[in-house]
C-alpha cells in the first residue's frame, strides 16, 4: 500500500516570538538597574556634599604630630576656614575671642561650653602665645567632634 504524498501539506511554522511585552524577568531586571542607578547616583552625591569634611579630618589627622605652637595654630586656621566656608561668611569672619568660641560652642550643639570653658579655650590665647600649655589630646578630639558634627551638605 502506498499513501498519496500529493495530499500531505507543508510543515507550517508558528510565527516568530514578539520582543513586547517583555518576559517578566526582563521587567524585574530593569527595575533592578534603575534601583542600583540612583543608589549610585545617590551614593556619590553624598560622598560628593561631604567631601570637605574628609578633608578637613584628615588636615586634623596631620596636626597631630606637630608641637604644641604648630597644632593650636593649624587648628586655629583649620577651624577658621571650615566655618568661613560652611556658614555665611559675614556672620563668622568677624568672630574673635569670646565671640568665636561661643559660636563654636553654639554649631556643636552639646548644650555645653567645652570651648569656651574647655580644653577649646586655648584657641584664643594659644596661636599667639610664645609657649602655652595645652592639653593636645583634648583639644584634638574637641575639634574632630565639632568637624564631624558641623553642618554637611553643598552651601
Amino acid at each position: 500500500m502506498n499513501p498519496d504524498l500529493s495530499q500531505l501539506r507543508d510543515i507550517h511554522l508558528p510565527p516568530p516570538v514578539s520582543w513586547w511585552p517583555p518576559a517578566p524577568g526582563w521587567w524585574a531586571l530593569a527595575a533592578l538597574l534603575l534601583l542600583a542607578l540612583g543608589l549610585g547616583l545617590w551614593l556619590r552625591r553624598r560622598r560628593r556634599r561631604n567631601r570637605w569634611r574628609r578633608l578637613a579630618l584628615a588636615e586634623l589627622a596631620q596636626l597631630r604630630s606637630a608641637d604644641d605652637g604648630q597644632l593650636l595654630r593649624g587648628l586655629s586656621v583649620l577651624l577658621r576656614r571650615v566655618a568661613i566656608s560652611r556658614f555665611p561668611q559675614a556672620e563668622v569672619a568677624a568672630l574673635t575671642g569670646e565671640a568665636w568660641l561661643e559660636f563654636l560652642d553654639q554649631t556643636l550643639g552639646d548644650d555645653g561650653s567645652a570651648f569656651r570653658s574647655g580644653a577649646g579655650r586655648a584657641l584664643i590665647v594659644g596661636p599667639y602665645a610664645a609657649a602655652a600649655a595645652v592639653d593636645a589630646a583634648a583639644l584634638l578630639a574637641l575639634c574632630e567632634r565639632w568637624l564631624s558634627k558641623a553642618p554637611g551638605g553643598a552651601r
